[in-house]
């Protein structure tokens, strides 16, 4: 089963929710990384985050979220458009972190201190850039906060990570489900119910369900129209192009550097681990072109 993206709004305009199963694209990410089970399943939950909020845009816009914490993971990125194409990075993918309660120490990882920051390009003049602080470390909470205290809009948040014997992802996904202006008491007390009865997001997708069936367990009360629906894949976009141009930003004394060492310059990319190579002549290229 293919993951997938899902925005359903109420039939009265009342609620809108977006729904997504996230288990390959969380998989992909983190075999990317090589990162260890407590920090699979916080980078899987950041990851499931931005596909979510990706349901949000549209056209060129793309968004971005990052987590820096006091936590041995120290910072944690995810990125997407409006698509359904996305990657995520994280600093330290092995954190070595023992159980808390029979539960991956998610907080104890990322840290109780620390920011949840949020990037949207929205093809203006400049992004977007919205931040908050940690609450929990729990990310589903972290952005429930970022969404009540800068956009204003009451949203409850679920993300799941849930892993297999192995270690590997076995499923992923989550949902967030939003109060419009002058909405009713009653449809949120409605939900607050159908939520608090309802198994964890990753147990419904271990189950096999799917983005629609999540849906329609969550607005059971709740008639809906379906908004949009896309496929989630991971993407990166690096470049060698991009590449170069990051390093033409560099000032010409550590380029200078580089192209002193008689041999190629190699940049990783964070997000899909892809090398580039760049010879000492293309370095002192982009020294002469900043004369």
């Amino acid at each position: 089963m293919t993951d997938q993206l899902l925005r359903v709004l109420s039939q009265d305009g009342f609620i809108r929710a977006s729904f997504a199963t996230t288990t390959a694209l969380v998989r992909e990410v983190c075999h990317h990384q090589g990162t260890d089970p407590t920090a699979t399943v916080a980078l899987g939950r950041l990851t499931t985050a931005a596909a979510l909020m990706g349901s949000l845009l549209k056209g060129k816009q793309r968004l971005g979220l990052t987590i820096e914490g006091n936590g041995p993971l120290q910072k944690l990125q995810a990125e997407t458009d409006a698509n359904g194409l996305v990657r995520g990075t994280i600093k330290t993918p092995v954190c070595n972190l023992p159980p808390v309660n029979d539960r991956f120490d998610v907080p104890g990882a990322i840290g109780k201190a620390g920011f949840l920051h949020v990037i949207k390009d929205l093809g203006l003049k400049e992004p977007y850039r919205g931040m908050v602080q940690l609450c929990s470390s729990e990310i589903a909470e972290d952005l429930a906060h970022y969404f009540s205290s800068s956009e204003q809009t009451p949203t409850s948040v679920a993300l799941g990570v849930t892993l297999d014997q192995q270690g590997e992802v076995a499923a992923s996904g989550g949902f967030f489900i939003q109060a419009m202006p002058d909405c009713d008491d009653d449809y949120l007390k409605a939900l607050e119910q159908t939520l608090s009865s309802l198994p964890a997001i990753s147990t419904l997708i271990r189950e096999g369900l799917s983005a629609q069936q999540i849906a329609d367990r969550v607005m059971t009360y709740l008639p809906y129209t379906v908004q949009a629906t896309c496929e989630l894949k991971f993407h990166c976009n690096c470049s060698r192009r991009h590449v170069l141009a990051m390093l033409g930003g560099l000032d010409a004394k550590e380029l200078n550097a580089m192209a002193e060492q008689n041999e190629d310059t190699e940049v990783v990319c964070e997000y899909c681990k892809k090398a580039y190579l760049f010879t000492p002549a293309e370095i002192v290229n982009l020294v002469s072109a900043k004369k």
